[in-house]
């Protein structure tokens, strides 16, 4: 059995019909959110083919109907077909990602952040701020704004340099960041972030995380630590700040670390870890073979060759640690 050329009845995050090529109406309930439109071309056809990838197992199987049938009956069936089809358009039409460009300020800073949310869904949902690398604010921190939204999430970006600034000079971005390294102004501008996230209106109360990249995992550490109303964070290749006496220890705290990241030592991980237990903080820390820093990035070969710094995408390492975020926001929202 295989598939007509056009595929049918998608929807928000998901595909929920296809039409077979013996006209048998296949129903499928098969969640993919993070893929393109050729990933879930090649994942259906697999599952129609009875050939479904192990990574990625349909929440359902396949029902299919109208196998054998008369050929009257299959012209019966492709019309039945062509209603049902239409109707899971009709329905998957009315899904949208909303993206916005969100303008604030803070200590006399013109700043611009990015929001992202899926306007099909009703009532208040979890929120993730993102916090970006040292690059700035960029489209790679963008498209995972984006992907968050897909997955349900009220998302937003906040910008920590000021509207408009990105780099991929890495001199110049090492001078944007060292204004914020042992700094309050690091926690402080993070939280001016996060209200801007709150004040959309659409976040649930207490379901609230962060999520950074390199120096964005190590601003959402300082702003769980300075109490900021976060259930848990997530650092992706983040440098593991210890937590200082006092530190907040409400959060759960997610570390997705590439075991071959040079610029971790050693050293600084059992300092982290300390503070960790001392501090009573719940907290988990995964590292991902021969992963380098900025393994998440797709664009981080360019980078790091540009710059002369060692650093690269990993693509287990990327799927994997997404994922194992995915795990942990289940863990704290119920989703």
């Amino acid at each position: 059995m295989g598939l007509q050329t056009h595929i049918v009845g998608t929807g928000a995050g998901g595909v929920k019909a296809a039409v077979a090529d013996d006209g048998a109406l296949v129903l499928l309930d098969m969640r993919m959110p993070d893929m393109d439109g050729v990933e879930a071309v090649r994942r259906i056809r697999a599952q129609l083919a009875g050939r479904t990838p192990p990574c990625e197992a349909p929440a359902r199987a396949p029902l299919a109907l109208g196998r054998g049938l008369s050929s009257f009956r299959s012209m019966l069936l492709r019309k039945l077909t062509a209603l049902l089809l239409a109707a899971a358009l009709a329905a998957g039409a009315s899904a949208k990602i909303v993206t916005k460009s969100v303008p604030y300020e803070h200590a006399g800073v013109k700043l611009e952040g990015y929001l992202a949310y899926d306007d099909s869904i009703t009532g208040k949902r979890p929120g993730v701020l993102v916090v970006h690398e040292w690059w700035g604010l960029n489209d790679y921190v963008k498209g995972r704004v984006e992907q968050l939204a897909a997955l349900g999430y009220v998302a937003f970006a906040l910008d920590m340099y000021g509207a408009g600034v990105v780099t991929t000079d890495a001199k110049k971005a090492q001078e944007l960041v060292s204004q914020f390294y042992g700094k309050a102004l690091m926690a402080e501008r993070a939280r001016a972030g996060l209200d801007q996230l709150l004040a959309t209106g659409l976040v649930a109360e207490g379901k609230t995380a962060a999520i950074g990249f390199c120096f964005g995992g190590s601003t959402s550490l300082v702003l769980a630590y300075s109490g900021a109303p976060l259930a848990g964070v997530v650092s992706f290749h983040g440098s593991p700040i210890p937590a200082g006496p006092g530190a907040s220890n409400k959060a759960k705290i997610l570390m997705l670390h590439g075991a071959a990241d040079g610029f971790v030592p050693a050293e600084e991980i059992t300092a982290f870890e300390k503070s960790m237990n001392e501090g009573h903080f719940d907290w988990q820390w995964i590292n991902y073979a021969y992963a380098v820093h900025a393994f998440s990035n797709p664009g981080a070969d360019q980078l790091g060759a540009a710059n002369g710094i060692p650093i690269a995408y990993n693509e287990p390492a990327a799927r994997r640690s997404w994922q194992h975020m995915q795990l942990f926001f289940k863990e704290l929202f119920g989703r």
